[in-house]
């Protein structure tokens, strides 16, 4: 048995973060984590090795659509699946590999196997039981499904499964058009496969803005994805090869079947506590499962921490890491904080799409008085010259103090344009002391800055 200040239990992105924060805060810290490697299911199996595919797709089709306009002329490459899935996994395990590192230099123990909490102040791993004076519970979540579905991640797959398919499938159905299945149905887009998306509402990517649903959409639809809105799916029926999925379309109550090779479901996430022993602690949850924490992220009982996609919040990878730098600051006695109001949202399709803060919808239920400034890519010089023409800038600026309320962004690097606002909100900035701001020319910026602008006088060059 080995006594520690801080014990954090699972190694995603807000756990290991927690764990190095309390190791340089000079608490004697260690970690539980029951996969072979660290690193969560973000490293894993989701944020890092999806973003290879989608990096590894999105220069298949640059080579098949843009390289003979640039002058760059010979034959198209083929798909060397079993290579790219070599690439993959290469990459998660360069990203793991560091995790671990990053454990041993700041002398952190990595206590290998799954975790439970029999009483507070005690984590046992496997058959042993460790002392810790505060307990970070930082486990992360699940693929959720629906009734009716089986997962055999197989035919029938979760994102985790969709990762590492034996073959590209001609057929790919897609059941969610959130972020999790627009990003995986456009690596097989790319990959040649037929995509279609099965979506229960009305719009895509529930809660981002409805302007940029719309040109999500058209967008995607334009690249080759088909989309079947107003869907329930009520079953999916597999065999050894294929699938038939059932859905009846909510306006008319219709029901058709669809056959597919493989399925992939993206409905979403859960939080992930199987096993920890929460119930027997008395730990509070809400109603959707998560675990219920204070304004210092501590659960009822003294002590127990909780960060992360177990908690309320979106189940954001830098949302968790934020978490885990504030809880490991309040464990160590400094002054742990999140503003969960300047938190971004990235989908990492092409064109990318990003946000922060409000949307035109939520300041309309505010009845808050907004104005807004836009700029479309097309009048950006440096996103015509590399084919990123499409999408826009947006900017919500509060209509009597010109202060930044939120921002989005569908276009070329949005998720790294999106940050200059975030840090513009942080600050309390107006709209005018970003259009005030010198941006290098040629640059994808300066269409923030020209969104900025149109919050104004008007913008330059459109």
């Amino acid at each position: 048995m080995a006594s520690y200040d801080v014990i954090i239990i699972g190694s995603g992105p807000g756990g290991y973060v927690c764990a190095i924060r309390c190791a340089q805060r000079g608490l004697k810290t260690a970690i539980v984590e029951g996969r072979k490697t660290l690193g969560g299911t973000c490293l894993n199996v989701g944020c890092i090795p999806s973003k290879a595919l989608l990096h590894a797709s999105h220069m298949l089709h640059e080579a098949e659509h843009n390289f003979a306009t640039m002058g760059l002329k010979g034959k198209s490459p083929t798909v060397d699946w079993n290579q790219m899935q070599h690439y993959k996994n290469d990459t998660i395990s360069q990203n793991t590999k560091g995790v671990e590192f990053l454990m041993k230099k700041n002398k952190i123990d990595w206590l290998k196997g799954w975790g439970s909490i029999p009483t507070a102040g005690k984590v046992k791993v496997g058959n042993e039981t460790h002392n810790a004076k505060s307990i970070v519970i930082a486990s992360g979540s699940e693929p959720s499904s629906l009734p009716n579905i089986d997962i055999d991640d197989k035919v029938t797959v979760s994102s985790s499964g969709a990762l590492k398919l034996g073959k590209i499938p001609k057929k790919l159905i897609v059941i969610g058009a959130g972020v999790i299945g627009l990003e995986l149905g456009s690596v097989y887009q790319r990959l040649g496969s037929d995509v279609q998306v099965i979506e229960f509402l009305d719009t895509i990517t529930p809660s981002m803005d409805p302007e940029v649903q719309r040109n999500f959409q058209r967008i995607l639809k334009k690249q080759g994805i088909q989309f079947t809105m107003g869907a329930a799916v009520q079953k999916v029926d597999t065999s050894k090869t294929k699938a038939k999925v059932t859905y009846k379309l909510r306006k008319n109550n219709s029901e058709h079947v669809v056959e597919a090779d493989v399925v992939l479901v993206a409905t979403g996430r859960k939080p992930y506590t199987e096993g920890l022993g929460l119930n027997a602690l008395g730990i509070e949850m809400t109603q959707r499962g998560q675990i219920e924490v204070d304004a210092q992220w501590q659960t009822n009982i003294p002590g127990i921490y909780a960060i992360g996609d177990v908690i309320e919040g979106p189940m954001l990878a830098h949302k968790a890491e934020d978490e885990g730098l504030a809880a490991a600051d309040q464990i160590a006695g400094h002054y742990g904080h999140v503003n969960y109001s300047v938190i971004p949202g990235v989908i990492y399709t092409h064109p990318e799409v990003a946000n922060v803060g409000e949307t035109e919808a939520t300041l309309k239920t505010q009845n808050r008085k907004y104005k807004t400034g836009k700029f479309n890519f097309m009048g950006n010089g440096r996103a015509k010259a590399n084919f990123s023409g499409e999408g826009f800038v947006k900017i919500l600026a509060d209509a009597e103090t010109d202060r930044i309320l939120g921002a989005h962004i569908i276009g070329p690097s949005a998720g790294d344009l999106i940050h200059e606002i975030c840090v513009a909100m942080e600050f309390g900035a107006s709209a005018e002391d970003l259009a005030l701001t010198c941006h290098a020319h040629p640059t994808y910026s300066e269409a923030v800055r020209e969104a900025a602008l149109a919050c104004g006088v008007g913008p330059i060059h459109s």
